[in-house]
């Protein structure tokens, strides 16, 4: 008999019915169960004496939790109301003997014989392993977009922290991206620069996902914290550690620790919690950052925890940056301003200078300006840029300065010789690179009429502006220094004379204020001459203070320096007219140090680092 025949026999589909590895159970048109296979028993561990003649809805359909389904509600009997030729579906359940339930994916087909209807035929399996799966499949695709999400979120923080945006604007920026992100309102409170030594904290940025108004009101000076509630060696940042405060402890216990800073945020606010991180770097405290909860929002997770911990680390070290950088440009600074000196009082004549630093850190420069009284009575005017633009620059700045002053001094020559004498200075006693510099001697008798007698060594040259607004260039063309001797040249700086007519501004200026890389020194020059002309009615000092106002230079460090002519016979003997408004017994680089003749002749020079020096143990200088 062939295979084909075998197919047709009797028991054939009963003996594929009962291998088939997939529980298959019959019911009539009553919906009573006619036959179950091994499997059936097995996946719902019920034996098939015991299920037969039962009724398939009521002793097998269940809810999740066990709970009965409606029969109106059934897939599969309705299939038996229905006349569809199958249904299939895997959101069912079925009770097992032992009281659980067993989640099936499911086929049910209609049963023909005659063809007349004679019940449904139900094919299920254990959908159990297939759910766990897609549940973790959803799992671990919602882990990995929040994870995905936090990374981001990280790189959007060290954008932020890492931008060259100025401190306040970073802080500000950082509490958007937290806000309403990780809280409803977040706060940075830092130790306050204006009174660092009470210890005072000052609220710098309050940012609010539904009361922002009220978080600007928020910010600004805050309490010092209680004695009790400020660890050794945190005085103002309220301790070492992060910690979580309760609003319901914050506002009803005003000795609460942290009560004093974060009660008005609550009050203001809202909020369940809030976690308040240390802002902490190098043994230094600058501050906290605190992130709040409000309304329904649980608590922050320890994941999140451990993230805004990060980031006040972040923080914390973009601070200690910028405040290491605040200290050594302020020591350079410093440094530069003590090295330019104060401008001396000549008879009517008033002269005014600025000092502007680079833009960058640390790149104080070589430029300087000076002033003094020779030996035989005329007053020097300087101006000079020394190559580079570091510490190194400035003390070689210092260098040519007083190697200048001292040949001035003593040699009663013109400008020419004084510069060949400084080349070979500068060639054979020191080791300064090349310089640019202006020379001149302002010549004549009290009342006038006043002469420039000038050199200079590869400098822009001098601008002239009369009381009437005419302008016009001093220029003369010579070597830098350093450049001659060295190369053995034998080159020459020309003596230059001009007439400086009464009332007139003479001004010397380094190359910052008229030239930077997106501007070609040509323009700025006409820029300058253009605007000079244009403030010849104001003092010397208003002069210099609205040109630099108007040309607004950047990148480049600049010196100016001014003289402003007195009128005509002005001074002379005889004359009764009163004298012009007196000049600034002050340096504008350094206002502590005065100019000759005025009670205070100098001013020491602070050093910005001995306060983190001595809130350190022993002493010693912080990490």
């Amino acid at each position: 008999m062939s295979a084909p025949d075998e197919a047709l026999q009797p028991g054939f589909p009963h003996a594929v019915l009962h291998a088939l590895g997939t529980g298959v159970f019959t019911v009539d048109t009553s919906g009573r169960i006619t036959f179950v296979n091994p499997w059936t028993e097995r996946l719902l561990g019920r034996p098939a004496a015991r299920m037969i003649g039962q009724d398939a809805h009521d002793l097998l359909h269940r809810r999740p939790d066990g709970g009965p389904v409606p029969r109106d509600q059934c897939s599969i009997m309705a299939l038996l109301r229905s006349g569809r030729p199958a249904e299939e579906g895997s959101d069912e359940y079925f009770l097992r003997e032992d009281g659980t339930t067993v989640p099936i994916i499911w086929a049910a087909t209609p049963l023909l014989l005659a063809g007349r209807l004679a019940g449904l035929v139900v094919v299920f399996n254990d959908f159990s392993l297939h759910r766990d799966a897609e549940e973790q499949a959803a799992a671990h695709t919602t882990a990995l977009e929040a994870l995905t999400t936090r990374l981001n979120l990280v790189v959007d923080v060290s954008s932020v922290l890492m931008s060259a945006t100025a401190t306040p604007q970073r802080i500000a920026q950082l509490l958007g991206l937290l806000v309403p992100a990780f809280g409803d309102w977040a706060a940075v409170d830092l130790r306050s620069e204006r009174d660092r030594a009470a210890g005072a904290l000052e609220r710098v940025a309050v940012r609010s996902h539904t009361h922002p108004r009220r978080a600007r009101r928020l910010e600004g000076p805050l309490p010092p914290l209680p004695s009790g509630s400020r660890p050794a060696g945190a005085r103002t940042t309220g301790g070492d550690d992060t910690v979580l405060l309760r609003a319901a402890e914050v506002l009803g216990d005003p000795g609460a620790p942290l009560a004093a800073t974060h009660r008005p945020l609550f009050d203001r606010l809202g909020g369940h919690s809030a976690l308040v991180v240390p802002l902490r770097a190098r043994r230094r405290h600058y501050g906290m950052l605190t992130v709040a909860r409000a309304g329904d929002s649980p608590d922050l997770t320890d994941s999140e925890i451990l993230l805004l911990n990060d980031i006040g680390r972040r923080l914390a070290l973009v601070l200690d940056n910028a405040h290491l950088y605040h200290e050594q440009r302020n020591v350079a600074e410093t440094m530069q301003r003590q090295l330019l000196a104060p401008l001396p009082q000549v008879d009517h004549l008033r002269m005014a200078a600025r000092y502007l630093p680079a833009q960058r850190a640390m790149e104080i420069g070589g430029d300087w300006y000076d002033a003094f009284l020779l030996s035989d009575g005329v007053v020097a005017l300087v101006i000079g840029d020394v190559v580079g633009h570091d510490l190194e620059a400035a003390s070689h700045m210092a260098e040519v300065r007083n190697m200048l002053r001292a040949l001035a001094w003593n040699h009663q020559e013109p400008p020419s010789a004084i510069l060949q004498d400084l080349d070979e200075a500068v060639t054979n006693t020191s080791d300064a690179p090349m310089a640019t510099l202006v020379f001149a001697r302002v010549e004549g008798p009290e009342g006038g009429p006043w002469q420039l007698h000038w050199a200079n060594a590869g400098h822009p040259p001098p601008l002239l502006v009369t009381d009437e607004g005419d302008t016009h260039f001093l220029t003369s063309h010579g070597p830098l220094i350093g450049m001659s001797a060295a190369l053995h040249l034998g080159l020459e700086w020309p003596d230059t004379y001009a007439e400086l007519p009464p009332g007139s501004t003479l001004l010397l200026y380094t190359d910052g204020l008229v030239e930077s890389r997106g501007r070609p020194i040509d323009l700025g020059m006409a820029k300058l001459r253009h605007h000079a002309s244009m403030l010849t009615e104001r003092t010397v000092d208003g002069f210099c203070d609205e040109l630099l106002a108007r040309i607004h230079p950047s990148g480049d460090d600049v010196a100016l320096l001014a003289l402003r002519l007195p009128p005509a016979g002005l001074g002379a003997p005889g004359d009764s007219r009163p004298p012009p408004p007196p000049q600034s017994p002050y340096s504008p680089a350094a206002p502590n140090r005065a100019a000759p003749g005025s009670v205070q002749l100098d001013a020491p020079v602070e050093d910005p680092t001995r306060g983190a020096r001595e809130e350190s143990p022993g002493g010693l200088p912080t990490e």
